[in-house]
């Protein structure tokens, strides 16, 4: 049935109108066509993060430098060792 069939106004003539299955199959249709509740869509909530990232103290500085001169001490010697392996 489209929604001129069931006495409703609005709606295209020969496309199946389409009701909430909330209605019971073979029950009288609604006298008026079922419209859709307006909802608000729920967007996600943003991350909010500031402006400007939080500077280093000069102690986590050190310690970040340190980490890094040890790293590429180790990588050194490593490669070192491999060298070393490779001529024999």
């Amino acid at each position: 049935c489209d929604s001129r069939m069931l006495g409703w106004s609005g709606g295209a003539e020969g496309v199946a109108a389409q009701i909430p299955a909330a209605f019971e199959i073979g029950s009288p249709p609604p006298p008026n066509k079922p419209r859709p509740q307006e909802t608000q869509p729920t967007l996600p909530q943003p991350e909010v993060k500031g402006l400007f990232e939080k500077k280093l103290t000069k102690e986590e500085k050190k310690k970040l430098a340190e980490e890094r001169k040890k790293a590429r001490a180790l990588k050194k010697e490593a490669k070192k060792a491999g060298e070393g392996k490779t001529q024999s």
